[in-house]
């Protein structure tokens, strides 16, 4: 009995022991960085459907395990388990490509082709072989399978297995074929006129020859890549011609490395990064190879109507406005995109200075174009579906033989459109100041399926619309975020939602647009719920130029008279919205701080994501410009909405957002007691080139955009007090950063500054201890500075 009694003492404190530890209490930087998956719980990740429709596919770790795993969710027994490893090998990958009635699908997994058959999903393995094939696609005529293997295009035929090779491409050059000098073929001539019976050797030897070449099976042309490398490699849907680029690349461009300091070896290793912006580029070449004709063509882009166009900004250059007078613009041209008959065919042509798109019918026997539509900014090219980078072709594809869909900002909002390509008549069929942010074309090609941001811009949510537009029906209606997966009979929704203050789950929906969503997973822990997550306001203010600027506010219970401003960083990138954020370490330390008394601001500043162009490339030539006067103007409504004390001001991000609290410190001084700048880009000149180039062009070309934008040149104007918190191991805005900056601040004198360094971190921190550390670091600057 004695023994009884110690157990059930035991088991009782273990349990009150254990109800305890779920019980989160009064928020401390040491809680709220833990690792999350040990306590908040992980949510499900990468959502897919098995071909049948019939099981939901996930990533996900309730089991507080190292790593997610693969979760599967059945619907007829409405269970989830966890897939085994034996099972996981036996599915079929997730992507791939349909035939036209969707009858079959084709697939690459670990380096070998596929295809599922939808009357018994059977799988039929069509290679295996120790090269890797990838990018499966059907036929024209959908008899074979075509992919690429190593450089070389290749079909299977799916009648008989036959494996036929579509071309020829090699490395280096062809090895010029020897011929004789005068003297050579001066003896050469007199012995053959000389010797009848020599002559009349080589005559039959020759005209063998000539027999052999006759019967020899005709293989692709060899084609010699010299020093350049082939990508983007496509037959076309009769198989007569193949499309490919030409990439050659520029020797001279210098990448920069990141030294490791803290490694296994016990040496100082060099990672190897990214080149600087202004670094010389790739240049880029579209080739077609005619098989019929046995014959190469390059084609030539300089009848495209603009080609020749030059930025604005060259005004403030007067010597090189007038060198780009007439000068033809690099181009990076994708596709071809074919209809399904292989009648016509389009391509996406995107300047290398991404201010012009051209989408382009192209005729590849004449290797003439036509235009369909040009989009130009003089800012740059981007948005939703459009692709912000020159090297994406953007949203596009075929409604039907005659008419394409694609995306564009025209309007100033990224929305959806439609193209005949024989008589160039365009249509829009969405309209009005919101984005459609993502869009699918029906098995069926009769609907569109869409997410937009109509409702709010801080809402997404999922619309069924015809094909010719008109209205749509919208199929979701929680206020948040819903991320969609349609189940391959389009009879079911897969549904990742979140809301402002609860993470993400997977939701199940029928797809008629009055179903009650159904809850798959429960991720989050009874610790994380123990605590009441704020749901922060979301509002807008008026910036000093009149525009209406969304921002989320926290508001404590009782005030401290202090404020602290959040700016998120990526620059391109939402966060004042209602569903959970990306910065989930940052909102729960906002919640920290707001029981403290904080009012904290977090606002999608000028360059955010989800306000269309106009917001979106408000910080051209000009970072620190409209993006910090809307911080500073933030910093003026939090002391007129709700009594902030002027002096008692902080602000703080990571990145992008270190950057803005830089400029915020050095170009605004009055403004902010105190900041943090956590990762910053500290010299637009030393960051990657396809991200700055867009918003300031290069810098031996724009030189005033790049001095007006940069950091390191105001570091003079420092009054306040700055923090500073970079990783070292940081391949995307190098510690290097940091250093020069710092050695900026000691020449002049600043002594109301420090640097944190992190041996071990890359720009997204992975440790709870860095991560703890950083934050402690913050707090302290905040509540004793902005007293």
């Amino acid at each position: 009995m004695k023994h009884l009694f110690q157990a059930a003492v035991f088991l009782l404190f273990f349990t009150i022991s254990s109800a305890k530890a779920q019980k989160l209490g009064t928020l401390t930087v040491e809680k709220i960085m833990r690792d999350p998956k040990t306590w908040m719980g992980t949510a499900p990740t990468d959502i897919n459907w098995s071909d049948d429709s019939k099981t939901i596919y996930f990533k996900w770790n309730p089991d507080k395990n190292l790593g997610d795993s693969l979760y599967s969710y059945s619907l007829a027994d409405k269970k989830t388990a966890k897939v085994s490893q034996s099972d996981r090998k036996r599915l079929p990958a997730n992507d791939g490509l349909y035939n036209r009635s969707h009858t079959l699908r084709v697939y690459e997994k670990d380096g070998d082709i596929f295809l599922i058959g939808y009357q018994n999903f059977t799988v039929r393995q069509l290679t295996k072989t120790v090269e890797r094939e990838s990018a499966p696609i059907f036929s024209g005529d959908e008899q074979s399978i075509i992919f690429q293997r190593e450089n070389n295009i290749f079909s299977i035929s799916l009648a008989t297995g036959l494996l036929t090779q579509h071309t020829d491409f090699k490395s280096g050059t062809k090895k010029a074929d020897t011929k004789p000098g005068v003297q050579e073929k001066f003896l050469q001539d007199d012995q053959l006129a000389m010797f009848q019976i020599l002559k009349e050797r080589k005559e039959k030897r020759d005209g063998g020859k000539k027999i052999n070449e006759a019967e020899k099976p005709k293989y692709p042309k060899e084609i010699y890549l010299g020093e350049k490398r082939v990508q983007n490699q496509k037959l076309s849907p009769d198989n007569r011609f193949v499309t490919y680029q030409l990439v050659q690349s520029d020797k001279s461009a210098k990448t920069a490395n990141v030294p490791n300091y803290v490694t296994e070896s016990g040496f100082t290793e060099e990672i190897v990064t990214r080149t600087k912006v202004g670094a010389p580029g790739s240049a880029y070449e579209f080739w077609v190879y005619d098989i019929k004709k046995d014959t190469t063509r390059k084609l030539s882009v300089k009848n495209i109507v603009g080609i020749n166009d030059k930025p604005d900004y060259l005004k403030d250059y007067p010597k090189q406005d007038t060198a780009r007078k007439n000068k033809e613009r690099a181009v990076i041209i994708h596709g071809p995109f074919w209809s399904e008959s292989g009648q016509h065919a389009v391509i996406v042509v995107r300047s290398m200075d991404n201010k012009d798109r051209w989408i382009m019918a192209l005729n590849p026997d004449s290797l003439s174009l036509r235009l369909l539509d040009r989009q130009r900014d003089e800012a740059w090219i981007g948005g939703p579906g459009m692709g912000g980078y020159a090297m994406s072709a953007g949203e596009i594809g075929w409604i039907d033989d005659q008419t394409i869909y694609y995306q564009s900002e025209a309007t100033g909002y990224a929305h959806l459109y439609t193209t005949n390509v024989t008589t160039g008549k365009k249509t829009p069929l969405t309209s009005g100041k919101f984005e459609v942010q993502k869009v699918q074309l029906s098995k069926d090609k009769k609907s569109f399926y869409l997410t937009t941001n109509e409702v709010h811009p801080g809402e997404q949510h999922f619309y069924r619309m015809s094909v010719t537009g008109g209205e749509r029906v919208r199929l979701t209606k929680a206020s948040g975020a819903h991320e969609v997966v349609l189940s391959p009979d389009e009879s079911k929704l897969a549904v990742r939602y979140s809301n402002s203050n609860t993470p993400w789950e997977l939701f199940l929906m029928d797809n008629n647009g009055s179903s009650t969503p159904e809850q798959i997973t429960k991720s989050i822990t009874d610790e994380f719920r123990s605590y009441p997550w704020r749901e922060a306001k979301v509002v807008t203010f008026k910036a000093t130029d009149g525009a209406d600027v969304y921002a989320r506010v926290y508001e404590p219970k009782k005030s401290n008279g202090k404020a602290v401003i959040f700016v998120h960083g990526a620059g391109y990138l939402q966060n004042a919205h209602k569903w959970w954020s990306n910065y989930s370490r940052e909102y729960m330390f906002h919640n920290l701080l707001t029981d403290k008394g904080y009012t904290v601001l977090d606002m999608d500043y000028r360059a955010s994501a989800g306000y269309g162009r106009d917001w979106r490339t408000g910080i051209y030539r000009f970072m620190g410009g409209k993006d910090l006067t809307d911080n500073v103007d933030g910093a003026k409504w939090l002391v007129k909405k709700y009594g902030i004390d002027a002096k008692k001001i902080g602000i703080y991000g990571g990145s992008y957002g270190g950057f803005i609290t830089l400029m915020g410190l050095f170009t605004t001084p009055d403004v902010f007691k105190a900041g943090a700048a956590l990762r910053p880009v500290t010299d637009w000149a030393a960051y990657n080139h396809p991200y700055t180039a867009n918003i300031l062009n290069e810098p031996q070309e724009d030189s005033l955009a790049y001095r007006k934008s940069s950091p390191i040149y105001h570091a003079a104007g420092l009054k306040n007090n700055l923090l500073i918190c970079h990783g070292m191991v940081d391949v995307n805005v190098h510690y290097q950063d940091v250093v020069r900056l710092s050695q900026r601040l000691i020449e002049l004198g600043k002594n109301n500054w420090e640097l944190a360094s992190y041996p071990m971190e890359d720009h997204g921190f992975v440790e709870a201890s860095s991560w703890t550390d950083e934050y402690k670091r913050i707090l302290k600057l905040f509540e004793e500075k902005l007293k």
